[in-house]
């Protein structure tokens, strides 16, 4: 789970540096992610993320919670240990993906008012799709994710005066609106992505024309029995009766 959770915003920060330096900063893209480098960003990001679930071992914050019924980050074993978690799990990534797309988003505006400097790369329209659709998975996240990470932050600070009084309910709602987040994820990509739309279409279609020709081979073969003469009637058989 912490795997999941920590590799996700981790990969989205990654996502976001990378839109950065390609809208913002095109002229020193190939060489910041040449094949090399980039092979090295995608192995650094999952390092950070077992190297940040370790903790977990030692400090004895993985609990079974009988609200959600399952084994999970207990908020309250170490009030040092969850502020450190909700910081560098949630706010810095947050912040660094937030100062990314603003800047990105400076850039979109200066793009449209034609004023920008002579140095700056036009926006394609397919980045800016791109763009846009990674933005829209961030903002998801990040909305998902606050309530849970707040709750969380706000059990460090006191622990025996928050805890009592924080519902069920919302502590269960905000649980699983933060794993609602990765069914969001294909939604996005559907409704912004043309190759996704395009894809999902093709799969759409493929399983129903699958289907449709099990059903018609299903179909005839059950024709081809009924239709099937009984042994009984063969010229075989009927010269066998006749002389008898």
């Amino acid at each position: 789970m912490g795997i999941s959770v920590i590799g996700s915003i981790f990969n989205i920060a990654g996502v976001a540096i990378n839109r950065y330096c390609y809208i913002c900063h095109s002229l020193k893209y190939d060489k910041l992610y040449s094949d090399k480098n980039s092979l090295f960003y995608v192995i650094l990001i999952w390092v950070l993320t077992f190297i940040a679930i370790v903790p977990n071992l030692f400090v004895g914050s993985l609990q079974y919670d009988a609200r959600i019924y399952s084994c999970t980050f207990s908020q309250s074993v170490s009030s040092a240990y969850t502020i450190a978690v909700v910081f560098f799990h949630f706010i810095l990534p947050i912040t660094i993906v937030t100062f990314c797309y603003l800047r990105i988003w400076i850039l979109v505006i200066q793009v449209r008012r034609r004023v920008k400097p002579d140095n700056k790369p036009k926006l394609k329209p397919h980045d800016f799709r791109n763009f846009l659709t990674m933005f829209v998975v961030f903002v998801l996240f990040a909305v998902c994710w606050a309530p849970l990470n707040f709750i969380g932050l706000a059990v460090a600070v006191n622990p025996d005066t928050i805890l009592p009084r924080i519902p069920e309910w919302l502590f269960v709602g905000s649980y699983y609106m933060a794993y609602f987040n990765s069914c969001l994820n294909a939604i996005i990509y559907g409704l912004l992505n043309q190759n996704f739309r395009r894809e999902y279409k093709r799969i759409i279609i493929s399983i129903c024309t699958a289907k449709f020709f099990f059903q018609e081979s299903s179909n005839d073969g059950a024709e081809k029995i009924k239709s099937k003469p009984s042994p009984m009637l063969t010229n075989n058989n009927q010269v066998k009766v006749d002389s008898v």
